[in-house]
C-alpha cells in the first residue's frame, strides 16, 4: 500500500513537474527557447547552452557552435552544469529521465541515475560541494538529492520537507558549505547539516495559511552574497525578497519593476553589491544591493528571460536566455545586448 501511495504521489508530481515547468516555455522555434546555460569555470570562450531540442557547445566565445551528438534521451534537458574542479566533466538535468553525464566535454553522454531515477525523473537543477565538486545536490520534483561519488549513486535528502513541494532550485554556501538552502514551489528550506535535515525559511516570504495553496510561491532562484553569506536573495514568482540573517526574516525588495515574476539572478563575485535578475520583463540590475534597479533591455528582441549567467572569470561579460528570442551576451555589463545565433555543424560523437 505504501508503495503504492509513492507511485500515485510520483506521477501527480510529474504531471505538475510538466505543467509547471512547461508553462515557462516560448514561442518560436525550438533554439529560440534558451532553457540552461553553463560556463566553463576558467575559458571564457567555452560554454555550453541546452535548448528545447538540444545541447550546443562553443569553443570560440560564440562564434560558431557544435549541436551535440547526443546520447541523451529524447527528453528535454533542463538544467546543465560544469564541473568546476574538472571542466570537460558537464552534467545534464533532463525532464523525465533525471541525470546524464559526460566525461569528453559532450562529446558522449551516459545515465548516472543510480539511487535516483527509483524516485525522480525531472531534474530542475545542480550544485556543487566548493571543498570537493564529487559531492553534488540536485534539486529535483520530489525533493533535493545527494552525491559523493560525481552522480555514481544518489540519495534522498528530503528529513523535515514535510510538504510535498517541487524544489526547482538550490544553493550552497560558499564559505560554509554544509549550509545549504533550497527554494520550493511552497517557499524556502534551510539545511545546517549537509542536507541531512531541512528547516522552513518563510518569515517574510509567505504568509503560513496560503502555504497548502497550489504553487503558493515558487522560488525560482537563490543567490547567497559571495562576501557576506548571511544575505540570500530569493527571486519568486511574486517577486525579489532579501534575507540578511540567514533567511530566518525576509524582506520584499524590487517592488518598483513592472513585473514581479523572477525567474533568474545573478550577483558578481567581485563586487556582491551588483546583481542582475531576469523575468518576463527583462533584465534589471542593482548596484547597491538591490535598493534601487534600472532596467537594462537595450538590444533585446524579446524581454522574456529564462536563465542569466556571469562569466566566472570577467564580471563584465553576462549571458542570458530567453523564451523567444535566443541567446545574448553583453561585454558591458548588461548596458547592451547581442544576440548569438546557434549555429554550426553538427558534432561526431566518436
Amino acid at each position: 500500500m505504501r508503495a503504492r501511495k509513492r507511485a500515485v504521489r510520483r506521477s501527480i508530481l510529474m504531471i505538475v513537474a510538466a505543467a509547471f515547468l512547461l508553462s515557462t516555455g516560448g514561442c518560436g522555434s525550438p533554439s529560440d527557447a534558451i532553457v540552461s546555460i553553463a560556463l566553463h569555470p576558467t575559458n571564457p570562450n567555452i560554454l555550453y547552452v541546452a535548448t528545447n531540442e538540444s545541447v550546443y557547445k562553443t569553443r570560440d566565445g560564440g562564434g560558431t557552435w557544435e549541436r551535440m551528438a547526443t546520447d541523451l534521451s529524447t527528453y528535454r534537458v533542463l538544467s546543465l552544469a560544469i564541473d568546476p574542479e574538472r571542466p570537460a566533466t558537464v552534467y545534464a538535468g533532463t525532464m523525465f529521465d533525471a541525470v546524464y553525464k559526460s566525461p569528453d566535454g559532450g562529446q558522449h553522454w551516459m545515465p548516472y541515475n543510480a539511487g535516483l531515477k527509483e524516485h525522480v525523473s525531472v531534474v530542475n537543477q545542480f550544485a556543487f560541494d566548493p571543498r570537493n565538486s564529487e559531492t553534488i545536490y540536485t534539486a529535483t520534483t520530489v525533493g533535493v538529492f545527494q552525491s559523493r561519488d560525481a552522480g555514481r549513486l544518489w540519495d534522498e535528502r528530503m528529513v523535515g520537507m514535510k510538504e510535498v513541494h517541487i524544489v526547482v532550485t538550490v544553493a550552497i554556501d560558499p564559505q560554509r558549505p554544509w549550509i545549504l538552502y533550497a527554494g520550493t514551489t511552497g517557499g524556502a528550506y534551510r539545511s545546517t547539516n549537509s542536507g541531512a535535515g531541512w528547516t522552513k525559511i518563510n518569515n517574510g516570504l509567505i504568509p503560513a495559511e496560503i502555504l497548502d495553496a497550489s504553487l503558493a510561491l515558487g522560488v525560482n532562484t537563490l543567490v547567497i552574497d559571495p562576501q557576506h553569506t548571511d544575505t540570500i536573495y530569493a527571486g519568486t514568482t511574486k517577486g525579489l525578497f532579501k534575507s540578511s540573517t540567514m533567511g530566518n526574516g525576509w524582506v520584499r525588495i524590487a517592488e518598483n519593476i513592472s513585473d514581479q515574476y523572477i525567474s533568474s539572478a545573478v550577483i558578481d563575485s567581485s563586487d556582491p553589491r551588483i546583481l542582475y535578475i531576469g523575468g518576463r520583463a527583462g533584465i534589471y540590475k542593482s548596484t547597491d544591493g538591490g535598493h534601487s534597479w534600472k532596467t537594462k533591455n537595450t538590444g533585446l528582441e524579446s524581454t522574456n528571460i529564462r536563465t542569466i549567467a556571469i562569466s566566472p572569470t570577467n564580471s563584465h561579460l553576462l549571458y542570458i536566455g530567453t523564451n523567444g528570442s535566443g541567446l545574448y551576451y553583453s561585454e558591458d555589463s548588461a548596458e547592451t545586448w547581442k544576440r548569438v545565433k546557434l549555429t554550426g555543424k553538427l558534432a561526431e560523437a566518436n
